[in-house]
């Protein structure tokens, strides 16, 4: 695949080399006490810089699971027991904190998310959640008649539109969104990245016409007379999505952090970011060496055919500024995203009977890069929804480990949803990730079956099934198609069911996780899938001191209660990120 479906994937157009980069709630629960210190400090170089004592602290640490206290010194775990031991090493300068009973997690890790993606739509037009077109027209509508045109720029980009959650689930047209927005370019996002909506007026500035044609891995949707209606899906996008102005150095800066601040709210840590081209990448750095990224953030290189050659003979780059970056995987794509149809299926969709989905990059084109990154000690992850891709991935990579064996390699696959039952123990025997979105089940499950038909179901969001045939399974949440909360992919590993608490029972139960699994599969898990379990993912003594306190404890309270934890604190090396400010009573 080439940057073109990268471009596809940021409705800012981030792609196009052009890019101009150098490069909740507050809680009711009592706040958080500092207490003074009532032992004979330690001497010197043994204290610790911060002592966490009274907690209940799931460390997901299979020698020790269950703690009281911590101790931090110098950015990593000291210690991690009792409330005595944690205790005995303070010192005159050391800060005590006491939880009060309050529950600890490892630093909670998404292992798929779209950091720059998730800070650029933050100031975007918001579409999703809407419940008919209308609506969405109506907010295009009111931003483009708020929001002047800045330096020239006219167009108005939004993100997060699901024609599955209206009551008329085609495909919309840009008819009525050209009639309430005619002068100014529109192109609008759908919830999975893997489609676009443009108005007449981007149509025009892309020179897209009747006689365009759809490009290799993507369609362009068509009225009977043969004309674009608006909606371009996976790689197709890139036909509108290359004339978007790309974000100044200044905004890609500020998405940055932007998105880093959204991730500490919600008890994030770290993420894995699949697929930025060598701008950002370089951005990322920078930020990293001058204190500006306070994330563990493992980067896959976007598949680029010249930025892949840069970063192969480069060489793998990790723990960066600090163990804040990591430059040592790349980010490639099979086929498209289920909603839209793109998804590539052994057999036909059960809506509609004459399309398989699309594959937007050819398998040789993935066991040719899987080779040079084996070569190269890179890993490789790859996009692979529908059952088709995901065999056909699982393919090129044996193929790729036979001409390069290789003992350690961590390939992946990310999303991994629809599954043929004969593959599911592929992974583990091959030693391939299924890197997995627990909140796209919930999201996805009220039509599903619709795309599927009920026999595919069985293999679809199978966490089950691949951790009993020896697979890890790291959750995330591909944010910004779900929300970053990674309580939310918690929830639904444990339960199958969505915020209201539907379907009763869980929606094919017999795939979730337990409570252990699924606090391993946002801590102990990605830091495996990205080569890092010997600095995070638990509390150990000698990792990196990052954890989260949270308002109630989600390893024991009933499903229901899952979601209305909040975020207390978030530590990132001992040193607090992020914290809640008391509600009016407790102040």
């Amino acid at each position: 695949m080439s940057a073109s479906l990268w471009i596809c994937r940021r409705a800012r157009g981030l792609a196009a080399v052009a890019l101009a980069v150098v490069l909740g709630a507050a809680c009711a629960a009592a706040p958080v006490r500092a207490q003074t210190p009532v032992r004979p400090p330690a001497a010197g170089p043994l204290a610790a810089d911060l002592v966490v004592v009274n907690a209940r602290v799931y460390t997901a640490d299979a020698g020790r699971p269950l703690a009281t206290a911590l101790a931090v010194r110098g950015g990593r775990l000291a210690f991690v027991g009792d409330d005595g031991g944690a205790r005995a090493l303070r010192g005159p300068a050391t800060r005590v904190v006491d939880l009060g009973g309050r529950t600890v997690l490892p630093g909670l890790v998404d292992a798929h998310g779209h950091l720059l993606e998730l800070g650029l739509v933050l100031h975007q037009v918001d579409v999703a959640g809407t419940r008919a077109y209308a609506e969405v027209v109506r907010r295009v509508a009111e931003h483009a008649r708020t929001h002047v045109a800045v330096a020239g720029n006219a167009w108005v980009l939004g993100h997060g539109w699901d024609q599955n959650a209206w009551g008329d689930t085609r495909f919309p047209t840009h008819d009525a969104l050209s009639a309430a927005v005619p002068d100014r370019p529109v192109w609008l996002e759908r919830i999975d990245g893997h489609a676009g909506l443009a108005n007449a007026a981007a149509m025009r500035a892309a020179g897209v016409t009747r006689e365009t044609r759809d490009p290799a891995g993507g369609r362009i949707e068509r009225d009977a007379a043969g004309n674009p209606t608006g909606v371009f899906v996976d790689n197709a996008q890139a036909l509108v999505a290359r004339v978007v102005p790309p974000p100044s150095p200044d905004e890609a800066r500020a998405a940055l952090r932007d998105a880093t601040a959204a991730l500490h709210r919600y008890g994030l840590t770290g993420v894995h970011d699949p697929g930025e081209p060598r701008a950002v990448l370089e951005l990322m750095e920078e930020m990293a060496g001058r204190g500006e990224l306070e994330l563990r953030t493992y980067a896959m290189v976007a598949d680029d055919s010249a930025a892949l050659a840069y970063y192969f003979a480069r060489g793998p780059r990790s723990g960066l500024a600090g163990g804040r970056l990591w430059v040592r995987a790349v980010k490639l794509y099979a086929d498209g995203a289920l909603g839209s149809r793109g998804a590539a299926l052994l057999e036909p969709y059960s809506d509609d009977a004459k399309n398989v989905g699309l594959l937007v990059s050819a398998p040789a084109h993935v066991r040719d890069v899987a080779v040079r990154a084996l070569r190269a000690g890179f890993q490789v992850c790859t996009h692979a929804i529908g059952d088709r891709a995901n065999r056909l991935v699982l393919d090129a990579y044996e193929a790729a480990l036979q001409e390069v064996p290789t003992a350690d390699h961590r390939f992946r696959i990310e999303h991994a949803q629809i599954l043929h039952h004969d593959d599911v123990p592929r992974f583990a025997r091959l030693g391939v990730i299924p890197s997995m979105q627990a909140s796209h089940q919930t999201s996805d499950m009220y039509w599903a079956a619709t795309r599927l038909g009920e026999g595919r179901l069985f293999g679809a969001y199978a966490w089950r099934s691949l951790l009993d045939a020896g697979s890890i399974v790291p959750n995330g949440s591909d944010f910004p198609v779900e929300q970053v909360n990674p309580l939310i992919s918690f929830h639904a590993a444990v339960s199958r069911q969505d915020a209201a608490g539907w379907p009763a029972g869980g929606w094919h139960p017999e795939q979730r996780m337990t409570r252990d699994e699924a606090l391993r599969s946002v801590t102990l898990w990605p830091a495996m899938a990205a080569f890092q379990e010997r600095d995070l993912g638990s509390l150990t003594a000698g990792k990196y001191a990052d954890f989260v306190v949270l308002d109630r404890d989600v390893m024991r309270a009933a499903p229901e209660e899952i979601l209305g934890a909040r975020v207390l604190a978030t530590y990132v090396g001992g040193r607090a990120v992020y914290e809640a400010a008391p509600s009016a009573s407790t102040r």
